[in-house]
Order: C-alpha cells, then structure tokens, then sequence
C-alpha cells in the first residue's frame, strides 16, 4: 500500500445497471489520505494550511436543480451556533451563478476568500465546513449534506465517448490552467520541498472511502475495490 507512481485501469461492470467502467486501481489500493485539520497546504497559489480552508477556498460546484435546491435550503435552517455565516447567508443566501460550471447551473458563494459554508479557526461552533458539522449533530452521513463534489474528493468521474466512465484521481492538470496556480495538489506527489505529502493514512482508499466510493460506481464494484485492496 503506498502512494501510486501511475495509474494503473482495470475494468469493471456493474452488475446492476451494466455500467462499465475504467477504475485506476493504483489509486484506490494507495494510502491517500484527506490532510483536512492537519497542516493541509490548501488550493491557492500559496501554501497557506494557517486558513485551515483546504479545498473550500473556491466554493462548491452543484451538479443539477436539485442538489442545488437541497444546499440552498440547508443554508437557511442550519443552526447559527454551527454556521458562522449564517446572517450573510440569511440576507443574501448561500448560492451565485457559476457560468464556468461544467454543467452550468449554480455554486456556493465565496465569502471572504473561502466557501460561504466554511468556519473560520477559532469559530465556536468548529471550524470546517458547516454542513459537515450539522451532520453529524443530526446523527447523519456528512455525505447525504454536502454538494456532491466536496463528498467526492480526491475522486474523479470522466464520461467516455464509448459509453463506459473512469473513476480515477484528480490530477494537477484538470484545474485550471492545468494546476499552474497551484501551490500543492494533493493527490499527487509535492512539487517543492518543504510542503506534505497525502500519502500518509492507514488504510487503502478503497476501504477509507468505501461509502464514497459506493455512491459514485454501486456497492458491488465498492465491494470488489476493497476486498482487492485488502488483499494487495
């Protein structure tokens, strides 16, 4: 188990629906692990872990009308002792128009440099994303919360020509610009001395996101992606 050199797809079919997809399995066996709350570099073009903003710093894509009405109603009934922002949020809302959206639509707003959602340090009610936080008072799975990319890091979907989808990491070159603004990615090695390395958890991704992986390619390929990664 370590962090992968290069990708490495092998296939699998959904025994449900059919669908076939391409899976870099050098990903799903390393040890990627979220450095959220300890020390992560972040998204901008300084290394910057003393915002503690991670990958929220430039709000959330929301894929579609209804996740969008889900996140939008989320922002105005969380519990303001857990949502920093929450009279910004009840004056002007939580969501702008985001042309650059692969899928159109909308995103959460960025306020004061990081997504409307995000906690500063030393907030009182924690700091990190609101909606996460709010979960887990409820008792509930922070991914049923939060706009489906955010659940979704390091992990990306690409729609294929042929039909089939692959299911791989984010790579420098998929941001804007092809990742030259970026300072760290975190799902590749570190491009200067000095800033950390994600490779560091315990577990395989296949089994630390299991849940996550699931919701995107079905239980039965989660399945066969952890019981291989367990026996690597």
């Amino acid at each position: 188990m370590s962090s992968p050199q290069a990708e490495r797809f092998e296939e699998f079919t959904d025994p449900v629906d059919g669908t076939r997809w391409r899976i870099d399995v050098a990903f799903a066996d390393s040890n990627w692990q979220c450095l959220w709350g300890n020390d992560c570099p972040g998204i901008l073009d300084v290394a910057a872990p003393e915002l503690a903003q991670g990958c929220c710093s430039a709000g959330a894509h929301l894929l579609g009308d209804e996740e969008a009405m889900l996140i939008e109603a989320l922002g105005l009934t969380l519990d303001p002792a857990r949502f920093e922002n929450h009279g910004e949020a009840a004056t002007n809302g939580v969501l702008r128009e985001a042309p650059d959206n692969l899928d159109g639509g909308r995103a959460t707003r960025v306020l004061n440099d990081a997504c409307i959602f995000h906690n500063r340090p030393g907030f009182s009610g924690g700091q990190g994303c609101a909606l996460y936080l709010a979960a887990l008072d409820e008792g509930e799975s922070p991914k049923d919360w939060r706009p489906t990319i955010c659940w979704q890091v390091p992990i990306r979907v690409d729609e294929n020509q042929d039909g089939t989808k692959t299911l791989r990491r984010w790579r420098r070159s998929d941001w804007g610009d092809g990742g030259a603004g970026l300072a760290w990615c975190c799902t590749e090695h570190p491009q200067s001395d000095g800033l950390p390395s994600a490779y560091v958890g315990e577990l395989p991704v296949a089994v630390s996101l299991r849940s996550e992986i699931s919701g995107i390619v079905g239980p039965e390929i989660a399945q066969a992606l952890h019981d291989r990664a367990i026996a690597t």
